[in-house]
């Protein structure tokens, strides 16, 4: 069996992943994106001197070192071979839905999922008024990861001028108010849609998120039965093969603030020694066998 990842070179989980796949399977293939060259007519997308078409499936683990709208483009190159009828997990089709910040969060607000208010502009004076409503908001551009590019801005004086200067890089403006995280978040991963664990995501003193880019660490967590099925409900839609669905608990309930397109394997296997990449290798191959 030949199952291609589809990963970058100096990406962690991309490698572990391909290993897995390695060891599974005997073969091993991480695929960049950049380097692949797709021919319309045939429906043959050519890797060197692999034809991915030929592969028996292919597995996605990222598209691209950073997060841009340019990773549109490339999961479109992947979605003519979905079409054509190739096993991709997660289905480029599917990612589409969720890679984009202000579309995952539609669907997650057309589907009734508690999420932080939000509000979305192009106008500064109206992003600026919403600051006012929410006294603290963060502004988050529409493709990034681990709170890359994100600010916090609070009503006062220096208001305006702080909405202008992110409205420079980001011509639509996502504002969310700000939530109270106390010290942690949680990540719940999701396996062929099935409940597979949570870590929780704890926050470095003095820092406003809980990313492991600004010090966050992750823990083991266990969370309510009501809590794993709102992360449940939420990420039944976008069809996931594998993802990681971010809750806050506080005090009003908990809400969701997105669907991860890709999800996280080192948050399993720090907190719970977990090894997500051998867990999906097992999924996609016995999901191939049937």
């Amino acid at each position: 069996m030949k199952i291609g990842v589809i990963g970058i070179a100096d990406g962690w989980s991309s490698q572990k992943l391909a290993d897995a796949v390695a060891e599974a399977t005997g073969y091993r293939l991480l695929i960049d994106l950049e380097h692949v060259r797709l021919d319309l007519p045939s429906g043959k997308a050519w890797y060197g001197d692999v034809d991915l078409s030929s592969l028996d499936a292919l597995l996605i683990k990222k598209i691209g070192s950073t997060y841009s709208p340019q990773l549109l483009d490339r999961l479109e190159m992947l979605r003519l071979l979905e079409t054509r009828g190739m096993p991709i997990f997660s289905r480029p089709s599917k990612i589409l839905g969720v890679l984009n910040r202000i579309s995952c969060t539609i669907t997650l607000q057309s589907g009734n999922i508690p999420m932080p208010l939000t509000s979305v502009t192009e106008d500064i004076d109206l992003a600026a008024a919403a600051v006012e409503k929410y006294e603290e908001a963060v502004f988050k551009p529409l493709f990034s990861t681990k709170a890359k590019g994100m600010c916090v801005i609070r009503k006062g004086e220096s208001c305006h001028g702080e909405v202008s200067l992110f409205r420079r890089d980001n011509a639509l403006m996502y504002i969310q108010k700000k939530i109270d995280l106390g010290e942690q978040d949680l990540g719940i991963v999701f396996l062929g849609g099935e409940y597979l664990s949570t870590y929780a995501r704890c926050r470095q003193e003095g820092a406003w998120n809980t990313t492991t880019a600004s010090g966050g660490r992750y823990h083991a967590f266990d969370p309510e039965p009501e809590i794993i099925e709102l992360a449940h409900r939420a990420q039944a839609l976008f069809g996931l093969d594998f993802t990681c669905v971010d809750v806050a608990l506080t005090p009003q309930g908990p809400i969701v603030f997105e669907v991860s397109a890709f999800g996280g394997f080192r948050g399993l296997l720090e907190a719970r020694s977990i090894d997500a990449a051998k867990e999906y290798t097992a999924y996609v191959i016995n999901t191939l066998r049937k």
